[in-house]
């Protein structure tokens, strides 16, 4: 799929990220991307990025990108595992995440997401994400 079909895909669903305003910004063979903004939706009561938004972004791109490597027809990319360090607070501006495989193998993927201050540069979260890699039912009747 090209960026453009991805971004037409995902904003046919109202989804969290949607309700956050991340936006998909680049596709390659080796990443993907995306952009949140710090705003009232993301911020935690202190005024600072939410440590679930930064989650949030991650899981977002990281599930993306497993999705795209896989026949959705056939199979899903479902989370197992995330985790995510908070390595510098931001109050404003937009966050950028890039996804990259760290594995790509038949029955789960590992995914890093570093998601950087875009005005700055600086790492804000590093994060992990484990999705299994699972069958979809065949389609057809199902058993009563």
């Amino acid at each position: 799929m090209t960026l453009e079909e991805v971004k037409a895909w995902t904003a046919s669903r109202p989804t969290l990220a949607n309700a956050l305003g991340i936006e998909l910004t680049a596709l390659t063979d080796d990443y993907l991307e995306g952009r949140m903004p710090v705003d009232g939706r993301t911020h935690q009561p202190m005024g600072l990025l939410h440590g679930g938004a930064s989650v949030a972004l991650a899981e977002t791109l990281g599930s993306l990108g497993a999705a795209l490597r896989v026949d959705l027809t056939k199979q899903a990319c479902v989370g197992l595992e995330i985790n995510a360090n908070h390595l510098k607070g931001v109050r404003d501006g937009w966050v950028r995440g890039r996804a990259t495989p760290v594995h790509v193998g038949r029955s789960t993927q590992v995914w890093e997401i570093r998601i950087t201050h875009e005005e700055t540069g600086a790492l804000v979260c590093l994060s992990r994400l484990t999705l299994a890699v699972i069958d979809l039912p065949a389609p057809g009747p199902r058993p009563a």
